[in-house]
């Protein structure tokens, strides 16, 4: 395991998502692109196909588009990158195949006042494709609901109304189109999105665009097929759900389907088994349908399940490589819910679209963004990165050239894109360690889904992604007080627990739960029965033995209930960890997510006697010892250390401890600046690029050099070059107000902005993007005068700022091609940005 985590397979090394405009590509272009990807790090690329930015003349599934996948997919087998497929364009599934038959439905729901006397109304299609499936009559008014409808049947397409008495109020049910069109389509690809109830709609999907795609590339060049987050909005309805329901729920449903709208005694029942039956016909009709053309077609599938159609964690169930979304380690994230599912259903490795939103707009973030949002992915329980994304963009575009309309624009036009190869090389080490053994975690959260199905809805304020409104029923606090107490958690529901064992976690938590099956609370006694705790948080189902905690008080109850893995001493909120257990080790990965030093003493819980530290950024060894006292630990801002501990005596460390450093030399004077291709001058440090009028518009990097008198290094003394200190921002918040997205920004304020390459008497020492913020530079000095360069690279935000063919860009593609997508907020590309060399450097030595 040592010698993997030095040297990982290229397999466990952070993905990208491609996005592929138009499709408009050249082969030349894709070759440089992929070569790119290569030599940073990148274990491969996820093909997705987007609304264009100029003249397509190959439009998707055209006989040249394919060949290009095809040359592409070649191109990355030859460079040993992995190359998957996104089984549709843009969001979600659909295209012109999908005919009105197969198209996505949902319910509309109409109210109308009337008096006494009957009524004849005719049944006229607002609307092609709409159809009245129910209606009712109630006494009351649009205030006051009626306590009870009566059905109204429709003859010879007129509506009848009887006559009656007073004030009524007639309920109709109409299902419609949702009218939603694949979103960010590419050339080829508009048209209505699909019904993910409908096992029809879903084959014919995959015949139209699946087939051609993998007959164009065959598995074997393949690591997965991709379905992107369930985006399909307002889809509650399915031509056959009325018969779908009979059979599974026992009873009819158009007599209660009122019941979806308005309130009743069986409302939370017809409620809960409507939307259960939605879950289940996503799953077979959909899920399970690709799943087994997939496998048919010897392709693993890949699937980020939630939103709409609602999908519970145990629908994961049915795809091969679960994926997530989001940051956020003490939130309940879309991340968790894959990754729950992944633990529960023994898929070893769990992927997340990372980046998402990082530092936006495009070409704000910067290495330590991308290293502080991926280490929250992975304490979520990922062990496989997929970066979103890389922008193909031909080499002719002017300006920046082509970029995704959101999300980071993660390529080599970066001017910091010499560290992205050292930030890959940590970030693969550490998700390949993380699949190894199998992953500890002491607390299942329970996800009532029961709850859920009763409350989900549009027709009553609600939604129907399962994941956010469990969200909002559990909220954060509970994730919060389980992570922050040093414990790890899954997610667990009912369909779950018939393959989990009672005693797998130590506690249960219920968390806002009134309603369970009864196979669940007989599986939560099993708990109790096997010595296990099972806490109630704002939960009214009884099970006896269980104990009731306020919400504040949970941090407090599961400490009581089971140790941590890792005690912290002084505990910590910012420092989170991971647990995964091999045959004859614990392997605890330790996360400092905040923006300032942690100096702490860890604790371990597991009976092993010899622990390591290991240093995810050079796969070596720092430290090791006996089991007993306490492990010293200093972990820098948005640093990652393993913590290993055996029953075996490791091998000794190959990386020495630091030295204490005995002496410091403030380099203030004599620096001079120049920038790229520009005259040099000199300059006083701190320098703050935006603040320097000289700055040549647009420029993005800029050389530093001071010559430095030093004497001779004593034998074994140790010399770098320590560039200063991260500082917490004074505008330090994760999530940039006015963004379009929660856009992760890292809130430690580098003391360079935002890379810098080192150099000593022409001798290429490394380069740095994250804390420690020092260079060795102990085998290039020398007596005498000793030249030292830094090279600091900063972010493209002031060539995007400037670039005015984006707009140009959008406008033109508006005009070819319809609206199909809107630049995020780029007014605010340069605000709070600080690039350039923002403190003095020291040159400090050690003793000898």
């Amino acid at each position: 395991m040592r010698a993997g985590f030095a040297r990982p397979p290229r397999e466990a090394a952070p993905m990208v998502r491609w996005w592929w405009f138009g499709p408009d590509v050249s082969r030349d272009e894709l070759d440089r692109e992929l070569t790119a990807m290569a030599r940073a790090g990148f274990g491969g690329a996820e093909v997705s196909y987007v609304y264009p930015l100029g003249p397509v003349a190959d439009p998707l599934l055209s006989p040249g588009f394919l060949a290009d996948l095809r040359h592409a997919a070649d191109r990355a087998a030859a460079l040993g990158l992995r190359f998957d497929l996104t089984l549709g364009s843009g969001w979600s599934f659909g295209g012109p195949h999908v005919t009105p038959a197969l198209a996505a439905r949902r319910l509309r729901w109409d109210r109308r006042e009337i008096g006494p006397g009957p009524l004849a109304v005719p049944v006229v299609a607002a609307w092609p494709g709409d159809e009245l499936v129910a209606a009712y009559l109630g006494a009351g008014s649009l205030q006051e609901e009626p306590d009870t409808w009566t059905p109204l049947s429709v003859v010879d397409g007129v509506l009848r109304v009887p006559d009656g008495t007073g004030t009524r109020v007639v309920l109709l049910a109409t299902t419609q189109h949702t009218g939603q069109n694949v979103k960010r389509a590419a050339v080829g690809a508009e048209g209505p999105v699909l019904d993910h109830y409908s096992a029809a709609a879903t084959a014919a999907h995959l015949r139209a665009v699946g087939d051609p795609l993998l007959d164009a590339v065959p598995a074997s060049l393949l690591g997965s097929v991709f379905c992107d987050s369930l985006e399909v909005y307002g889809a509650d309805w399915t031509p056959g759900l009325p018969e779908e329901f009979a059979r599974r729920c026992g009873y009819p449903l158009l007599p209660v389907l009122h019941a979806l709208a308005a309130d009743g005694p069986e409302s939370a029942r017809v409620r809960a088994d409507y939307h259960r039956t939605l879950v289940h016909l996503y799953e077979e009709n959909f899920v399970q349908v690709v799943q087994r053309w997939a496998a048919a077609r010897g392709v693993p599938f890949r699937l980020q399940g939630y939103g709409t159609p609602p999908a519970t964690v145990s629908s994961y169930r049915f795809a091969d490589l679960p994926e997530g979304e989001g940051w956020g380690w003490t939130s309940l994230t879309q991340t968790r819910w894959a990754s729950s599912a992944g633990h529960l259903y023994g898929r070893p490795v769990i992927s997340s679209e990372v980046w998402t939103w990082v530092h936006s707009p495009s070409f704000r973030a910067t290495p330590l963004d991308l290293q502080g949002e991926a280490h929250d992915h992975l304490l979520n329980g990922v062990n496989q990165l997929v970066g979103h994304g890389w922008p193909y963009s031909p080499p002719d575009a002017p300006g920046l050239g082509w970029f995704f309309y959101a999300a980071g624009a993660l390529d080599d036009r970066n001017p910091w894109w010499d560290a992205m190869p050292g930030l890959n090389a940590q970030l693969t080490r550490l998700c390949w360690l993380l699949r190894q053994g199998d992953p500890v975690a002491d607390v299942a959260v329970y996800v009532p889904d029961e709850d859920l199905f009763a409350a989900l809805g549009t027709a009553t304020g609600g939604s129907l992604d399962l994941w956010q409104e469990a969200r909002r029923r559990i909220g954060d606090g509970v994730p919060a007080a389980v992570r922050r107490s040093g414990l790890d958690y899954d997610l667990v529901d009912d369909d779950a627990l018939a393959t989990v064992p009672p005693d797998r976690y130590r506690v249960v938590v219920l968390p806002a739960t009134t309603t369970v099956p009864a196979a669940t609370t007989t599986w939560l006694g099993h708990v109790l029965a096997a010595g296990g705790t099972v806490l109630r948080v704002g939960s009214t189902v009884a099970v006896g033995g269980a104990v009731d905690v306020a919400p504040e008080d949970l941090g407090e109850a599961l400490l009581a209930a089971v140790e941590p893995d890792l005690a912290l001493d002084p505990p910590s909120p910012e420092v989170g960890s991971v647990h995964r257990r091999t045959a004859g080790a614990d392997v605890h990965l330790l996360v400092n997510t905040g923006a300032a030093d942690r100096t702490l003493r860890v604790s371990p819980r597991a009976h092993r006697a010899w622990w390591s530290l290991w240093d995810a950024r050079t796969g070596g060894v720092r430290r090791t010892g006996r089991v007993g006292e306490p492990v010293a630990l200093t972990l820098e801002p948005y640093e990652a250390v393993v913590l290993v501990l055996t029953d075996e005596p490791p091998e000794p460390a190959d990386d020495p401890p630091p030295p204490p450093w005995v002496g410091a030399r403030l380099l203030e004077g004599g620096w001079h600046v120049s920038w790229a291709e520009g005259v040099e001058r000199a300059v006083d440090l701190p320098h703050v690029w935006e603040d320097d009028p000289d700055r040549p518009p647009g420029a993005a990097t800029a050389r530093y050099r001071a010559d430095v008198e030093l004497t001779a290094p004593t034998p074994g003394q140790a010399v770098v070059l320590d560039l200063g200190s991260a500082e917490v921002r004074d505008d330090a918040q994760p999530v940039h107000v006015g963004m379009v997205g929660p856009s992760y920004r890292a809130a430690a304020r580098p003391p360079v902005g935002e890379t810098a390459r080192v150099r000593v008497n022409g001798l290429d020492c490394g380069v740095v993007w994250a804390p420690p913020y020092r260079v060795d530079v102990s085998a290039a000095v020398r007596p005498g005068t000793n030249r030292v360069e830094i090279e600091v690279a900063g972010t493209a935000v002031a060539a995007l700022a400037a670039d005015e063919h984006v707009a140009a860009r959008a406008a033109a593609s508006e005009e070819r091609h319809g609206r199909r997508f809107r630049m995020q907020q780029l007014e605010l590309a340069t605000a709070t940005v600080r690039s350039g060399l923002l403190a003095v450097p020291v040159l400090r030595t050690s003793g000898a």
